[in-house]
């Protein structure tokens, strides 16, 4: 047998990298883009602007802003093949599988884009602009909407909340989708950051990369999670239910969705922000249902288990009370960690290494083989 190796299962707390991007303090509850609190940059930054960022690597003048964001508007629209593609998907097919499917067939039409190395950026570009657009596509023909329109004046976050819903944003509603997609930008090495980086540095193209990605935050364990916290506040319905729901959960070994997490040993800074948030999108609404809710669960699962709430929680009922259908949380997800995502590839490229651990080899050495005419 091999000498016995010390195996870090989940590869927690094993520094697999460098990179500038993105520092998670878990005992403070901070998290860091390029050198900016989340707070700061949920407070006062937009999308666009945090993209460019982790991008580039500082803040942009307003002129390059301004540049940044035409340029996404004019990369929102697809090819005509692309769009043909996605309206020959069943339209019960998993808008994560559509998006999967999508990005991979859009490196067809582009090959000029699909180019390994630090020029990627322009990918980078077209991939954030373009992700808004393949998820409303799907979604708008199995929702029987019209054609989407180019919608230039909209910024990123309410371009979306137009291609789904079919309406303009409410100003309030358009800043909580801003705010959700600065939050989810980037979260350090996360299994789908791993994915793409771990696709990228074998010097395969961004969209390569980001396919794997998708593929990776498909799973439940990583996206979705905000999807079974509508699904438990569905459950519980109402204040004087939430002690009894939960009681049994935890009796039955289930896990609550929305609590805990692996980096933070504190309140995750993300749902600090999104809490208010889903106080404030509600207030407009006159319904504090969600809200009160999650206080409460809050509550309960803090006092039983002594978890804090992590993004998932309070992200769910903001997309929800704006009117976005649960199966689409997990793509949103996508078009806003697309940023962070095409950050670490390009980050990748540039200091390019392969990607390759080691396992711990458990199985025996010294069997002998035998003709498959004497096996019993």
């Amino acid at each position: 047998m091999p000498e016995p190796m010390e195996v870090q299962k989940g590869l927690q707390d094993v520094v697999a990298l460098q990179s500038r991007i993105c520092f998670i303090d878990g005992l403070q509850g901070r998290l860091i883009y390029d050198g900016y609190d989340i707070r700061d940059l949920a407070a006062n930054s937009t999308f666009e602007e945090v993209a460019y960022l982790l991008w580039y690597g500082t803040l942009p003048t307003p002129a390059r802003l301004d540049d940044l964001c035409r340029q996404l508007v004019a990369l929102r629209s697809l090819p005509p093949e692309l769009v043909a593609l996605i309206d020959a998907m069943p339209l019960d097919s998993s808008p994560m599988d559509v998006l999967r499917t999508a990005v991979s067939a859009l490196a067809l039409f582009e090959p000029g884009e699909t180019k390994p190395g630090p020029t990627s950026i322009g990918g980078a570009q077209r991939l954030t602009a373009a992700l808004p657009t393949i998820i409303a596509q799907f979604h708008r023909r199995r929702a029987k909407l019209p054609p989407l329109r180019p919608r230039p004046e909209l910024s990123h976050a309410a371009y979306l909340l137009y291609a789904i819903l079919d309406r303009d944003p409410s100003p309030l509603d358009a800043r909580a989708m801003d705010v959700a997609f600065i939050l989810h930008a980037d979260h350090e090495l996360n299994a789908s950051t791993f994915a793409a980086r771990v696709t990228a540095s074998t010097l395969s193209d961004l969209y390569s990369a980001i396919t794997s990605a998708i593929g990776t935050l498909k799973g439940p364990l990583h996206g979705g999670a905000n999807e079974r916290v509508m699904e438990l506040l569905d459950e519980m319905a109402s204040v004087d239910r939430v002690e009894s729901v939960v009681q049994a959960k935890l009796a039955a070994h289930e896990r609550i969705m929305g609590f805990g997490h692996r980096v933070y040993k504190v309140e995750d800074p993300r749902a600090t922000i999104l809490r208010e948030w889903s106080r404030r999108v509600g207030e407009e609404r006159k319904n504090l249902t969600y809200y009160d809710l999650l206080r409460k669960l809050e509550e309960v699962v803090h006092r039983e288990k002594g978890l804090y709430p992590n993004v998932d929680l309070y992200s769910g009922s903001v997309y929800s009370l704006i009117g976005i259908p649960h199966d689409l949380f997990t793509p949103l997800f996508a078009a806003s960690r697309i940023a962070g995502w095409t950050a670490h590839v390009l980050e990748e490229y540039t200091d390019l290494r392969l990607i390759r651990p080691t396992a711990a080899y458990v199985g025996p050495t010294d069997l002998k083989y035998s003709p498959i005419a004497g096996r019993a």
